[in-house]
């Protein structure tokens, strides 16, 4: 389990659930169970490395002139690299090896990581909506806003997430769960200790996020369809060569089509991240709160993994929606073959 451990002594989501166990007393593990989330994990996290660096790597030599929206994109594809590297891959990692490897400080430095990534890229998208919501109502305060790599909001996530993810070093250690036996283990005051700290990463990084997009986009969502209504209604008084009040006829610019495709894309974004992470959540906070039911087996485990989904699907949506990063990605692709044909030529005439 990723943020609190489970009623019996392994860290694992696959084990079976028979009373069966090995020599040094662990639970007997599916083996079955864990090529499978070993797959899934492995689809994951090529899926959402090769997106987020490759997203990165256009915005990045485009840094000079990339607008508030791209910045915004830039960092929250680093905060999906982080879940990549540092939540998934140790993961993987670790149902391959089935045990934890690895001195004390590694296994609270991956802890603190993983929670790093997972608060980082909720918050991201947090800000991002909140700025298109300025964007939409108050277009004037965004317009003087500086394009800066760093930003106000943008430091502020990273420091949140820095410090929010501290718990996670003191919490976890590596701690022998058997005789002869060491596992990345996390300690808690029982009984109330793993609802407590579960139910607050759900407040901290699902619901009060979710609520504060959810109120964005329905208020973004308003503006655009009274914008779209006020177009209506001042071409129907120009052709019928009405006059059209000042006040009105300058309400009709003030919502481009580029904003209103960004507006889009932040809200494939949000309906992208709930349907990922609310499943998740669901089940941690189903094992915490009822672990006398049976929160084992494929289903559970499947369920466990669709959060990091979401770092996945994070630079396509990006991709699909800004017209010119899909043909720099494509350039930027024909560039990384090139490279390598030209390599590996080089290599058949040295070996040669």
């Amino acid at each position: 389990c990723l943020l609190a451990s489970t009623s019996h002594p392994s860290p694992h989501r696959f084990l079976s659930l028979t009373n069966q166990s090995d020599p040094v007393g662990r639970p007997e593990r599916d083996e079955q169970l864990a090529q499978v989330e070993i797959a899934v994990l492995g689809v994951i996290f090529l899926t959402a490395s090769v997106g987020n660096f490759i997203l990165i790597l256009v915005l990045w030599r485009r840094r000079k002139k990339l607008s508030r929206m791209y910045v915004f994109m830039l960092h929250l594809s680093t905060a999906d690299l982080v879940v990549a590297f540092f939540q998934v891959l140790p993961q993987l990692i670790w149902d391959i090896t089935d045990v934890f490897i690895g001195p004390d400080f590694l296994c609270r430095i991956i802890k603190y990581l993983q929670l790093l990534g997972m608060f980082a890229s909720t918050y991201m998208i947090v800000v991002m909506t909140m700025d298109r919501y300025q964007a939409v109502c108050y277009p004037m305060v965004t317009f003087q806003k500086k394009r800066a790599l760093w930003n106000i909001p943008i430091c502020t996530s990273w420091f949140i997430s820095l410090i929010l993810s501290l718990p996670q070093v003191f919490i976890f250690s590596k701690t022998e769960i058997s005789p002869g036996v060491f596992e990345c283990w996390g300690e808690f005051i029982q009984p109330w200790g793993p609802r407590a700290y579960v139910t607050w990463i759900f407040v901290v990084i699902f619901f009060i996020p979710s609520a504060i997009l959810i109120t964005c986009q329905v208020k973004i969502c308003k503006i655009i369809k009274r914008n779209i209504h006020v177009k209506k209604q001042t071409e129907y008084e120009v052709t019928n060569q009405k006059q059209v009040l000042p006040s009105r006829a300058s309400s009709v610019n003030c919502i481009s089509k580029a904003m209103i495709k960004t507006v889009k894309m932040t809200v494939v974004t949000v309906v992208a991240y709930v349907l990922c992470w609310s499943p998740f959540f669901i089940a941690q906070l189903w094992s915490v709160w009822f672990p006398s039911v049976v929160t084992e087996g494929s289903a559970f485990t499947i369920i466990m993994l669709l959060g990091n989904l979401n770092s996945c699907t994070n630079p396509w949506i990006y991709m699909y929606f800004c017209g010119h990063i899909p043909y720099c990605t494509n350039k930027q692709l024909e560039n990384t073959s090139s490279v390598l044909r030209t390599s590996s030529g080089l290599i058949s005439i040295i070996s040669l």
